[in-house]
């Protein structure tokens, strides 16, 4: 038991203290119907990080983060404008798709002129968890418990523009404005992530929990609660089994989610779930219509 704790000790820390903001982020990611906005930014936090290997820094110094951040800054703005203002035949879905596969080629690309591409390629897709500092998981999570006071304190801003979006405009909110801060946010978090865990990591963190949870619940904190235990028990049985069976720790917890969704959606094939789409106490409303 002692030598899979010094092994297991932080990725099991980092594993249970970090997705907790991200299963949060992941229901208004589920409710704004843009399931892969993640896995884009995610991806284009990945390019600037391709970018400054190229420039030769290490692929966890300052500079190469910084370079991240910068990169996802662009893709917030990007999705901030694109939401609800492109033809109507044009989804931003599709957008987002296409930022995701541009981003993919081009670090593709950039990482093809590096000796340890593929290793890099590889790297940014499953993440190096098992490898993870104390360091790195204090600064992560100082960065997250951050996010989650900026989210805890405009809560009914970023609850009425995730959930809806139409009500919030008609309030007065200044929806374009809050959406910037969301994702800007957003790509933090992320960006953060990615540097851990790889882009498998993140999507599943973010997406899974909060598909599970709708499987199962209506009410807000309800959707918390399922979508958190989830993501604890897939993580702990992640980390055991690659510690056991030696498989790459990232994929192991992705592979984990997946079964995890799997048994939900059965579970809920064979319970009926309350019809109404909300709880009224679900969502925080905006009490103002200030900007």
């Amino acid at each position: 038991m002692s030598e899979i704790w010094s092994v297991m000790q932080w990725p099991l820390i980092a594993c249970l203290l970090l997705p907790g903001i991200l299963v949060y982020l992941g229901l208004h990611i589920v409710r704004r119907e843009i399931i892969f906005v993640d896995l884009a930014l995610a991806q284009v936090a990945t390019l600037g990080t391709c970018v400054a290997i190229l420039l030769h820094y290490e692929p966890n110094s300052t500079q190469a983060y910084l370079m991240s951040l910068g990169f996802t800054f662009i893709g917030a703005i990007i999705f901030t404008l694109t939401r609800n203002r492109g033809h109507h035949h044009v989804p931003q879905e599709a957008l987002i798709g296409i930022v995701y596969v541009v981003a993919a080629a081009l670090g593709i690309l950039l990482l093809s002129r590096s000796a340890e591409g593929n290793e890099e390629l590889r790297r940014t897709l499953i993440g190096d968890v098992l490898l993870v500092s104390p360091q790195q998981v204090w600064r992560t999570f100082a960065l997250y418990v951050g996010v989650a006071v900026v989210h805890f304190v405009f809560r009914r801003k970023f609850f009425a523009i995730s959930f809806e979006p139409e009500r919030a405009a008609a309030e007065g909110i200044a929806v374009r404005w809050w959406d910037f801060l969301f994702y800007v946010l957003f790509g933090l978090v992320v960006t953060s992530f990615v540097q851990i865990g790889g882009v498998l990591l993140v999507f599943s963190y973010l997406i899974v929990p909060a598909v599970c949870a709708n499987f199962l619940a209506n009410k807000l904190s309800s959707l918390l609660v399922i979508g958190w235990i989830t993501a604890t028990v897939a993580s702990i049985i992640g980390l055991y089994g690659s510690y056991k069976f030696d498989f790459p720790t990232g994929a192991a917890i992705v592979c984990v989610l997946g079964a995890a969704l799997l048994l939900t959606g059965l579970f809920a094939m064979f319970r009926r779930k309350p019809e109404c789409p909300c709880e009224p106490e679900a969502i925080p409303r905006p009490t103002t219509n200030t900007k």
